[in-house]
């Protein structure tokens, strides 16, 4: 190759058929790592807004029967706190038509409904993070494979030439250099988005074990003092 036409291109044109597949292999990591970023992006908004929103409607002074409702009629549409909040209502008056008064049992049954709905909520929530994890924390050395690999057959090239000057060494070694640096193009926004995903997701996550743990309060001081009372 002629130094003074080392463009990228050229370079990924010129390379090794080996440092050619880390190339396209760290160019389907960037892809699949960028439509996570923007699929994820657009969850995570999404959820914020409608747990705010239900948050707000439960607050609000609305019957726990009314609001159980609209989360049925909703149930494609709502929020992952609104579905963990269904899932509760749904126990507890399943475990009222067998015609269960304990308040312990009534309790008990309506927080485990909530938890194991809290749980399917945050694996879906969380889908997508293990890929980004994966993409930021190998591709630097799939990078640096097709890099080391690039460097050996730039060198096992030269072992026949009589002169060796740095105008013969360049292309080889940067057509090498360019797996490095595709590397870090997917890793680095990975792990970005990946921190910053957590954070929020880890944010969600209290805000739904807050709120179960005070709709269960609730439900305890109504089976105190009227066990078929259905307001709040």
């Amino acid at each position: 190759m002629n130094p003074q036409e080392m463009s990228i291109a050229s370079l990924v044109l010129h390379a090794s058929w080996v440092v050619q597949l880390v190339m396209l292999i760290l160019v389907g990591a960037s892809v699949a790592c960028w439509a996570t970023i923007l699929r994820k992006v657009g969850m995570l908004k999404s959820i914020k807004g409608k747990n705010e929103a239900f948050e707000t409607d439960f607050w609000s002074g609305s019957s726990l029967n009314e609001l159980y409702q609209n989360a049925i009629h909703n149930v494609k549409t709502c929020g992952p706190m609104e579905r963990i909040f269904a899932s509760g209502m749904r126990e507890y008056q399943k475990l009222r038509e067998r015609h269960i008064t304990n308040p312990d049992t009534l309790l008990d049954g309506t927080r485990r409904a909530m938890r194991a709905s809290f749980q399917r909520e945050m694996d879906e929530i969380e889908s997508g993070l293990s890929l980004l994890g994966t993409i930021g924390s190998v591709s630097p050395y799939v990078g640096l494979f097709g890099t080391v690999w690039g460097v050996m057959h730039a060198f096992t090239g030269f072992a026949n030439m009589e002169q060796i000057t740095l105008a013969t060494v360049a292309p080889g070694i940067a057509e090498a250099l360019v797996a490095t640096a595709m590397g870090l193009f997917a890793a680095i926004p990975a792990v970005t988005a990946y921190n910053r995903f957590s954070s929020g997701i880890d944010r969600i996550a209290s805000q739904q074990e807050t709120f179960i743990e005070e709709f269960s309060n609730i439900l305890q001081r109504n089976l105190g003092a009227q066990p078929l009372h259905a307001a709040h």
